[in-house]
């Protein structure tokens, strides 16, 4: 069965006055439908980078990614967006909430990106809000939340499409353990489901939660550990 993300002799690198600066090197990778990946490594190992190119956040790279057996690699910027939309949830370390919008009305973002009708979209953030046990705080501004109700949320906004991959960037950084282990358990729910999971991460309890880690060290992976 071919894999829903196929990388293969990714770069990524900045010019510079002395030649190239390689933040990826020869990146090669396959992701199955229902993984749940983790990527770990020092600072500046590249994690990061990896997953916004993953992400299709970023575009300036070398090689192949197919997506869904779509050739990113080629494929035009609107092309490459409206794959993006259709099947892909982005988590970020720092939330990335609209500030002057609701919980209600971020959540409504993503929606009204793909046009979902109006009738439609408020059904769809009234069942995230009860998933995510939010109906209390639908009225509210992120700078009235904690940081763990502000993530609870990105993660609610990523999932509301019911995409088939999230990518999750640090998902718990700026969270104290028992809000980490809420969000980690979500995506747990989420993945168990059949949501294909790439996260980001330190931590290694986080990485627990996952059944592959991939370790990238100086831009290059160095080994691989499955369950």
């Amino acid at each position: 069965m071919q894999p829903i993300i196929r990388l293969r002799n990714l770069d990524k690198f900045y010019e510079t006055g002395y030649g190239r600066t390689y933040v990826l090197r020869r990146i090669n990778l396959d992701i199955e439908e229902g993984d749940f990946v983790t990527v770990m490594g020092p600072s500046g190992a590249g994690k990061s980078t990896v997953l916004h190119i993953l992400g299709m956040l970023d575009s300036k790279w070398e090689g192949e990614y197919e997506f869904l057996s779509h050739p990113i690699h080629s494929m035009k910027p609107k092309h490459r967006n409206a794959l993006h939309k259709q099947h892909i949830g982005f988590v970020f370390q720092s939330y990335h909430l609209l500030d002057d919008l609701t919980v209600y009305e971020n959540l409504e973002v993503p929606l009204s990106y793909r046009k979902v009708k109006r009738a439609e979209r408020q059904s769809m953030v009234c069942d995230i809000l009860d998933r995510f046990q939010m109906v209390g705080k639908k009225d509210l501004f992120p700078n009235q939340l904690s940081g763990g109700q502000q993530q609870l949320v990105g993660v609610a906004r990523a999932v509301i499409m019911s995409p088939k991959v999230i990518f999750a960037d640090e998902p718990t950084g700026n969270l104290h353990s028992g809000q980490a282990k809420e969000i980690m358990e979500i995506f747990k729910q989420l993945n168990d489901e059949g949501t294909t999971i790439v996260q980001v991460t330190h931590s290694e309890s986080n990485a627990a939660f996952g059944n592959r880690i991939v370790n990238l060290k100086d831009g290059w992976i160095v080994d691989e550990a499955e369950d």
